[in-house]
Order: structure tokens, then C-alpha cells, then sequence
């Protein structure tokens, strides 16, 4: 096996549960590069309403890497305002050049201030944490990087001091962004409310301790129809024009005059509407079974250096996950935020519709996780008795 080869050759798991345990992680060569990036001042973007452009800038360093590494698999985790991700050392220079051009793009385009770090496994180590990663498979066709160890979030925050910075691209070409979509509804809570969860453990916590809690809380939302997952089983609704058709323009367009993007989507979205409408396939495209595969591809809940949930859920069991966790923040034990909206939202990487493997980001559609993360830090005075 070649370093290049290390991530493929870790099975994927059906079992999610199972991820609690620190034996299904397996630690990254140490010469591999972790990459991350995020948005300066989101909340003031999403105070503004645009928590829908927040999701679809977040999402851009994922859907940019896998167009520039040609299909190479590689693990990488989507935050809500950013993402991270990892990747071989031979493809160190591809990543820096992505992020280098992902800053420059998302100032010239949205005026966002996008912070970007790239920095090698072995330093992370040299800091006593660990980035380790196993694959969880959400269906046959489709799954998900998940990681353990703290390396992430300590790699994030370094950034966010302004460590590790890959610096603006010079003159750049825009970064290929092909497949990134957000032309779906927004989806309401069907049980009472979407509810954001970030939970991680103290830097003392055992691995045995987290993974309890984190155990209580995923037998909490076993107990919701679909383990509380916010995409109906046929998949969200579709309006015409799409609310997110613009924004989509703007991702998408290039160096093409804006107006033009504009009438090419809307002519694209048209047909995908009309497709949309139909119980049976048209023009070789499957519309029913694209929207179920959407909902079985969605990444509702994952393992970022801690437990993260969009759950579709009755305020009951909202009760019962902030009692778990703030019992066991009151212990020391964790660190916790939450976050409560009426909608949920999807954000798409879809390389082909006639395929079945592609993939969508699943987040609150008021502040998700990351206003969830915001209200972490008040979480040791959330204990609940």
C-alpha cells in the first residue's frame, strides 16, 4: 500500500455507534497534510440571514479539492462555516494552491474574509494530539470521513490565530467548483424543531467516558423515527426558480459574465423542475430515486474530534440531550453547545445526477453548528441537575 493508498484501504463501517470507540480510528501517516478553513465574522453573516451562503462557501474547500485531486479519495468533514480535510504529501502543493485560491475567490466574489491553514500530521503530533480518521458509509454507494483526537480542533484554532496561513492567491483563476449546488428548500422540522448538537470532551476525559456520553446521546436520538435524520425519506421539495439560484450563479460561473450563468441555470433548473414533477424517469434521469438516494447520502451526524447532530426532534428529547450533556459538562467532562431552529439545510456536491454517489451536507438553516459552537462556551454553566 502507498501513503497515496491509506485512505482507500480503510473499510467502511455501517455502524455508527460503533465510532465512539477510539479502536475504530486509525491515525493518518505522519507525513500527510491537514488542511482547513473557515469564514471570519459568520455569525455577523448569518444575524444578516445568509446562513445559506455561509453553508455553500463552507462547503467549497471540499467540492474544490475533490475537482483538483480528479477523483482521488481523500477524508474530509464539513463544520457548518468551514471544512477540514487531509490529504498524501504529493498532493501538498494542490491543496496549498486550492486554498490560496478559494481566499482570493471568496473575497473577490462575496467580499468573505476566508481563513485558510495547511500544516504536516507530524506537527499536530509534536503537540501530543493525534489526527486519526475512520470511513462511516451513510449507504452502498456513499460515505464519510469521520475524526478523532483532537488534532482538528487544535489545528483549527492555530488558524484561527493566524498559524499555518496559506495566503491569498496572486491573479488567481477562479477554483473549479464544479457539482456544488444549492437549489433545495430549505426543510422544516416535521417533530417540533431542528436541533444543532456539538458536543467534545475535556482535554481530560478518558476515551472511554466520551464515548459513553457520546452513547447516551445517540441512544437519545435512536428513539426519533430515522434516528432523528431532518431529510425526509424521499428527499426535500423543490420550487421554481430555486431560492438558491443566484447564489449557485456566483459559485459556479467562473470567469462567465454573471448574467449569462444566471439564464444558464435557470434554462438547467427549469428542465430539473420539470424532471422533478415526474413519477417516472426523464431523459434517462431518475428523479424519485435521485431524491431518496439525497436523503440516504446525507450526512446528518458525524465524529469531528467530538459528536455533531442535525436532528429533526420533539422538544422532549431536546430536554433529555442539553440534561445528558450538562450533567456531564457539570462532571468536567465535556464541553457542549446547542442551537434550535424551525429549518434545515442541505448543500450539495453532485458530480453527475446519473450517479448515485453523491454527497450532501446537512446543517441548521438558522446558525447551525456554528452558532451551536458559539454557545459551547457557556456550557459549563448549563449543568443540569
Amino acid at each position: 500500500m502507498t501513503q497515496d493508498g491509506f485512505y482507500q484501504s480503510l473499510s467502511p463501517s455501517r455502524d455508527f455507534s460503533g465510532l465512539t470507540r477510539a479502536a475504530a480510528f486509525t491515525p493518518l501517516p505522519r507525513d500527510w497534510m491537514v488542511g482547513c478553513c473557515d469564514i471570519v465574522n459568520s455569525t455577523d453573516l448569518i444575524a444578516a440571514g445568509r446562513y445559506k451562503t455561509v453553508n455553500t462557501i463552507g462547503a467549497s474547500a471540499i467540492a474544490a479539492m475533490i475537482n483538483a485531486l480528479q477523483g482521488t479519495p481523500f477524508p474530509y468533514i464539513f463544520g457548518g462555516d468551514g471544512a477540514s480535510f487531509a490529504v498524501a504529501p504529493g498532493h501538498a502543493d494542490i491543496a496549498r494552491d486550492t486554498l490560496a485560491r478559494l481566499r482570493s475567490w471568496a473575497s473577490a466574489e462575496f467580499d468573505i474574509e476566508l481563513r485558510a491553514a495547511l500544516l504536516p500530521v507530524s506537527w499536530i503530533r509534536a503537540e501530543g494530539l493525534d489526527v486519526a480518521v475512520a470511513r462511516y458509509a451513510v449507504s452502498d454507494v456513499a460515505d464519510y470521513a469521520m475524526f478523532a483526537g483532537g488534532g482538528l480542533n487544535w489545528a483549527e484554532r492555530q488558524m484561527k490565530l493566524g498559524g499555518f496561513e496559506v495566503p491569498h492567491a496572486a491573479l488567481p483563476d477562479p477554483p473549479d467548483l464544479s457539482g456544488l449546488s444549492c437549489r433545495w428548500n430549505t426543510i422544516p422540522a416535521r417533530n417540533g424543531l431542528i436541533l444543532s448538537v456539538v458536543v467534545q470532551p475535556e482535554p481530560s476525559t478518558s476515551g472511554r467516558d466520551f464515548a459513553r456520553i457520546a452513547g447516551d446521546v445517540l441512544s437519545l436520538a435512536d428513539q426519533l423515527q430515522r434516528n432523528g435524520h431532518p431529510v425526509p425519506e424521499n428527499g426535500p421539495s423543490f420550487s421554481f426558480p430555486p431560492p438558491g439560484l443566484s447564489l449557485e450563479a456566483q459559485i459556479s460561473r467562473g470567469k462567465t459574465a454573471l448574467i449569462l450563468k444566471k439564464m444558464q441555470l435557470f434554462i438547467q433548473t427549469m428542465l430539473a423542475a420539470y424532471a422533478l414533477s415526474r413519477k417516472r424517469p426523464f431523459a434517462g434521469f431518475d428523479a424519485p430515486h435521485y431524491r431518496k438516494m439525497l436523503a440516504a447520502n446525507a450526512d446528518f451526524r458525524k465524529f469531528d474530534d467530538g459528536l455533531k447532530l442535525t436532528l429533526d426532534c420533539p422538544p422532549k428529547i431536546r430536554d433529555e440531550i442539553a440534561r445528558t450533556l450538562g450533567q456531564a459538562a457539570a462532571a468536567g467532562l465535556v464541553r457542549y453547545g446547542l442551537h434550535e431552529q424551525e429549518e434545515a439545510l442541505v448543500t450539495c456536491i453532485v458530480p453527475s445526477v446519473m450517479r448515485d454517489d453523491h454527497v450532501h451536507f446537512i446543517d441548521g438553516a438558522a446558525g447551525g453548528y456554528t452558532q451551536a459552537a458559539l454557545s459551547m462556551a457557556a456550557s459549563s454553566d448549563q449543568a443540569v441537575t
